[in-house]
């Protein structure tokens, strides 16, 4: 049965029953796909026995095609799954299968990518410990016409990973710097976090440094933006204590974990509810943690009325105008931020109507 299926298929593909056929155009029409094999086509089979296995999906992508030229020279910024191999685009593999050579943070791990997908191109290593070694080497190379793609453990490279020196180097140089757009953790637990996304602001991995990182969160907490930052697992306890001192226990949070994996986690919660949970239990696997911008408090300013009959009240006490003018702006200063001429401006004119003219 499973044969016959198979057999049924293919000879769909090669040539569609006649009795779908309604007119002379249409058969004109299929008859022309059958002159150009390397053409999409629809497949009129649902079974799974038809489906191509994901490892050597690869290997149909047509080569050619009019609607992208070939990969000329230069470094390529390739981006890589985060966790789940399905997550990688056709682009970019067609980029590590073209490329001379692929700059690796880690061959073994990138061993296992490229060997899913069938990829022959030899890894060189360029991590933290070696950029600046690799620099000129890979620099020869990019001069001598090769094509160099660049990937990073997980994510979108130079990004809290290798590659900015390099992409900037090339710059200087001339030698084109081409984006292959895909995964990149903060993007992903951003869109699904629940919290702003029309602005923000990505800290990535906080200094080691106990000043400077208080120095940085310290901005952050003042920043109406969403905040979101990269953090090691066995660091989570110090970064809640640190954060929920100067954002304030109330902020919420979102802490995602896992992130395209099996064991994929988005707590949501406020940063003191965060300390309380994590206090107990380290959890695995790197973490997103996202915090919201500084709530906007919206004060009203004070109306005229209530302008006029607290200077009523203060004169009535024994003050002169002046006096309780100033008194005034100094109680509606700090919610309203004005001065206290431009409160005398405005509350002038009910004691002189002259002085409004």
């Amino acid at each position: 049965m499973v044969n016959s299926a198979a057999t049924t298929a293919l000879s769909w593909r090669c040539c569609p029953p006649t009795s779908f056929i309604s007119t002379p155009t249409e058969l004109t029409y299929l008859k022309s796909l059958s002159l150009h094999p390397k053409l999409p086509y629809l497949s009129l089979c649902s079974t799974s026995h038809s489906q191509t296995p994901l490892e050597d999906f690869s290997d149909s992508i047509p080569q050619q095609s009019s609607k992208r030229g070939p990969i000329t020279p230069g470094l390529y910024l390739v981006a890589t799954p985060i966790g789940n191999l399905e997550d990688i685009t056709l682009r970019a593999l067609r980029v590590l299968k073209s490329a001379n050579v692929i700059l690796s943070e880690d061959t073994r791990h990138s061993g296992k990518l490229l060997q899913h997908y069938s990829i022959k191109t030899p890894l060189l290593s360029y991590h933290k410990f070696n950029e600046s070694q690799r620099e000129q080497t890979v620099l020869k190379r990019l001069k001598q016409g090769e094509i160099v793609a660049l990937i990073s453990d997980a994510g979108t490279p130079g990004i809290s990973d290798p590659g900015m020196e390099l992409a900037k180097l090339c710059v200087d140089e001339s030698i084109p710097v081409v984006p292959i757009p895909g995964p990149s953790a903060f993007v992903a637990a951003l869109s699904a976090s629940g919290l702003a996304t029309d602005e923000f602001t990505f800290a990535g991995f906080l200094p080691k440094h106990a000043g400077s990182r208080k120095e940085r969160l310290m901005l952050s907490a003042n920043e109406m933006k969403t905040q979101i930052f990269y953090v090691p697992p066995h660091k989570l306890c110090q970064f809640l204590e640190e954060t929920s001192s100067l954002f304030g226990t109330s902020r919420r949070c979102v802490i995602a974990r896992e992130i395209t994996k099996i064991h994929e986690e988005f707590w949501r919660g406020t940063l003191g509810e965060a300390t309380e949970a994590f206090s107990t239990h380290q959890p695995k696997g790197e973490i997103t943690f996202l915090v919201e911008g500084k709530p906007i408090c919206m004060v009203e300013p004070p109306s005229e009325d209530q302008l006029e009959n607290d200077l009523r009240e203060l004169i009535s006490n024994g003050h002169n105008l002046s006096t309780a003018v100033k008194l005034v702006a100094e109680g509606t200063s700090r919610m309203i931020q004005i001065n206290a001429n431009h409160t005398e401006k405005q509350v002038m004119p009910f004691f002189f109507p002259c002085m409004g003219a």
